[in-house]
This record gives structure tokens, sequence and C-alpha cells, in this order.
């Protein structure tokens, strides 16, 4: 047999058949299934026609009153969509899409937070469904989506706001109760009320993390219905609407929804300041300069960086917003949750992170073999602050405005030995039974020069210290704010 004795050369590929195969096995390598890869391939157009897979009639979705929205490849159930992350095939018209921006989206669109209040929209969504308004108002409950339609659309057919409202309310009832919705509604005409309170009975919610597609039929007087596809993109920091008219979107617009960490970058460099009501806790390591001066430099940065990780899963826990904080400390914002209490929120986080690094302090008593604790000294307290954006080139972080983050940091040099002082404000916004769940208080020096610890107390802080001392300068600005000492706070 010799030379002959290999396989016989029956024929060869094209280049352009090479380069498929070489697609398909990086795909594979990225974890992709077949069915995943053959609508990839789809959306690429290759060079040779002789090689595009044949063509699947995909029906527009059909989303009912009451219906989880249909969406075709779109919807993931949860999981991330097709595109995620997706690198564009050879082949495939990039140019443009690399260049498009929130700003360049030619369609409506807008942005709500998870209590569905506007944080961000364009011209189109304002002057097609959000009302002419010269300017957004200041106080995020103005900002309720729900109430801005309902408003924009006055006069428009019942049909009409109700397909609107449909979708908006499928989205939000996972987490947005009625009452929440008609609340955030009350200055409205009692009609309106009664149409969202019908709608909401009538949808069944949509529980999608992903993107969501749903063509919706608009109608404007006694003219044809308009038809429009919704793509609602869901991130951690919202939601964001795109309506296309007619058909589905192209593939430019699609590819670019697909990289959601450049649409979401995009939309929190455009993100409005807005007045909001909310907690604040800062947090500092105490003695970190001689904490710093004991270790060595790789071993205080492994310190810190522990605490960090350990905290980060709590603080998102509660829904807490790294804020930004010169040095080791943290700063995080608690705003309000459609689904729970922020100022709850905060002061359970407090006492939770109190706990994990005591936990850390024994862990780090142990490897060093020495004697010192380590604390997290903690304040908080609660207004309403405008809430904005600080940007770099490469970097974005939320920053809060006014006293109310100011008097949080002066709580946390107040406290000692890993405390977490409150004002009287934070308790007083919780309800009779969130407030039986925290232990709070004053101790106070009685007879004999005995502490004694008086529950469920409060004191101004000038009385607890002598503020004539020089060490003390920072804190008599706050000397007559009311304040008390969180010591636990109970699991429900």
């Amino acid at each position: 047999m010799g030379e002959t004795s290999g396989p016989k050369l029956l024929g060869y590929f094209p280049d352009s058949a090479l380069e498929r195969i070489e697609m398909i096995q990086r795909l594979k390598r990225e974890g992709l299934t077949m069915a995943e890869i053959v609508a990839r391939i789809g959306a690429a157009a290759p060079a040779d026609e002789s090689l595009r897979p044949a063509a699947q009639s995909t029906p527009a979705p059909n989303w009912t009153p009451g219906a989880k929205p249909a969406t075709g490849a779109m919807q993931t159930d949860g999981q991330e969509p097709l595109m995620e992350g997706a690198r564009p095939a050879p082949g495939a018209a990039t140019s443009r899409s690399l260049q498009l921006t929130v700003d360049e989206i030619p369609y409506p669109a807008y942005m709500v937070n998870h209590s569905f209040e506007l944080a961000w929209y364009n011209d189109g969504a304002r002057e097609r469904f959000l009302g002419q308004f010269d300017a957004l108002p200041p106080n995020s409950e103005a900002r309720n989506v729900f109430l801005m339609l309902l408003q924009a659309s006055i006069g428009k057919p019942v049909e009409s706001r109700a397909e609107l409202l449909r979708l908006h309310l499928a989205l939000a009832k996972e987490r947005l109760s009625k009452a929440t919705i008609l609340g955030a509604c009350r200055g409205l005409k009692s009609g309106d009320i009664a149409l969202l309170d019908s709608l909401y009975g009538e949808v069944e919610p949509i529980v999608t993390k992903a993107i969501v597609e749903a063509p919706i039929e608009l109608r404007s007087g006694s003219a044809e219905p308009e038809l429009w596809h919704v793509y609602a993109v869901y991130f951690r920091e919202g939601i964001l609407f795109v309506y296309v008219p007619g058909g589905p979107a192209g593939q430019t617009l699609l590819e670019f929804l697909a990289r959601r960490d450049v649409v979401i970058r995009n939309l929190l460099r455009r993100r409005l300041p807005v007045l909001t009501p909310l907690a604040v806790l800062v947090a500092d390591l105490q003695n970190s300069v001689k904490i710093c001066s004991e270790l060595p430099p790789e071993e205080y940065f492994e310190l810190i960086n522990e605490i960090w990780s350990t905290m980060g899963p709590v603080f998102r826990k509660y829904y807490g917003t790294h804020g930004k904080h010169v040095g080791d400390g943290m700063v995080y914002y608690f705003f309000p949750q459609p689904d729970s209490n922020y100022i709850f929120n905060a002061l359970a986080c407090s006492h939770e992170i109190r706990v994990a690094m005591k936990r850390i302090s024994k862990d780090w008593q142990l490897r060093k073999n020495w004697f010192n604790e380590l604390y997290l000294n903690t304040g908080l307290h609660e207004g309403q602050e405008w809430l904005g954006t600080f940007q770099s080139a490469t970097a974005i972080e939320f920053a809060v405005l006014g006293d109310t983050i100011n008097y949080a940091g002066r709580l946390s040099d107040f406290a000692r030995y890993g405390a977490v002082w409150a004002t009287k404000a934070v308790l007083s916004k919780l309800s009779p039974e969130e407030r039986a769940r925290v232990e709070f208080g004053i101790t106070r020096r009685g007879d004999g020069d005995r502490e004694q610890f008086v529950a469920s107390s409060y004191a101004q802080l000038g009385s607890l210290l002598d503020l004539s001392s020089e060490k003390y300068e920072k804190l008599r600005e706050i000397a007559q704010l009311p304040i008390t000492e969180v010591r636990a706070v109970r699991e429900a």
C-alpha cells in the first residue's frame, strides 16, 4: 500500500468554509450550543450564499393582555440573551454598531429604575410617550413612569392607553405592589386610578431578566393603529425601553443592546440628577493608621480587600449603592425600594457588617497572634438629597450632595469599638413593627458613676462628649443632633 495507504483526497474546502469552521469551533469553545451557533451564523451574512443556513421563519411575537410576551430569540427565560458578550461574526457589518451610543438611538427610548421612576430619556420618548414637559420634575416621586404615561396620554383612546400600561405593569408586577403603583399616581383622576387598578389585576408578571420584546398597537384618534416593537432591556440599575416603529429592530440596534456593559455605562453617564429620599451609611476602620504601621504593606492591603470583599455581598443584599469615599472606609446609599423599607435595610445592613467584622477580627488575631481588635465604626443618617454621578474617562461614581452624608460621616467619627450610631430621624422613619425589631438606646451614668443602658432613648450628641476639647472639633456641627446607639437588629 505504501504511499497510497492514507485517505483519498475527495475534494477541498473553499476559504469561506474554512473560516466558517474556525468560527464554529471558536463559538463551541465559548460554550454556545449548536442551536445558538446556527442563530449566530444566520446573523452574519456569509460571502458565499451557498453556505448560509436555511432561512427560518420567525413569526412576530404575539403578546396579549394577561399573557407573557412572546419574545422569539430575544427572551431567554431568565438567562442572558444569546448575543450577550458576543463578538461580531466574520463578515458581519460592525463599523456602524461600534460607533452607536445611547444618544444616537434613532427611536424613542427611556430608562426607569426598579421603582419605575424615570432616570433618563431622549427627545423622541418625551415627545411621543412621556409628555411635552420643559424640564423633568426634580423629585423622584414625580418621575413615576405610570404617572407620566397617564398624564401624557390624556385625550387618547382608552385602548391605546391600556396597551401601553399593560406592558409596564407586567414588567413592574414582579416587584411593585398594586398599592405602591396606585399610591404613586394618587394625584390623578379617579378614572385613571381605576384603569390602573383593573389592568394590574389582568396582567401576568414578566420575570425575565434579559431582553423582552413585545409588539403593541397604539391608536391616536380615528387614525389607523400604529405597530411598535418595544424592547425592554434589564440591568441591575433599571430597565431601558426602546420603541421601534413597524417591524422588529435592525441588526445594528440589537448588536448595540447586546453589549450590555457599554449600554449601561452610556446610560449612567447620562443619568439625570434627582432629588430623592435616602439613608446613608458611613463605616470607617478604627485605628487604621496604627494597623497600617503594624502590618507589611501587602498584608494591610490584603486585610482591606478582605473587608471589602466580605462586605460587598451584604450591601448588595440590602440594595446598598456604593458611594465615593476617601481612604479605606466605605460609604453606601440606600434608596427607596418597592418591596422593602430602605431605612430598615440600612439598619439591618449595619448590624450584619458588624457581625462579619467580628469574624474577620478573630481570624486575623489567630493569624497574626496579636491582641488587636478590628472595628468598623458606623454612622447612619437619612434625608432628602440630590443624587448624581461623578465621572472620569474610565470610571463613574454615584455621589450625594448635602448634609445627610456629612452627618453620617461625623457619626462614624464619633462611634468607637465597632458601634453603630444613628440619628433619631432614622428610627422615626420605621413602622412600629420594624422599630420593635431594633435594639437601640443610650448608655447613661447613674448613681455612683455606674453605667446603665436606657433602651429606646436618644440623646443630643453634645451631652455625650466634652466638645470643648479640640479633638472633637469636627463633631461640634452636630452637637444638637439627637442620636442613639443601635445594638442589634432582629430578623423577622
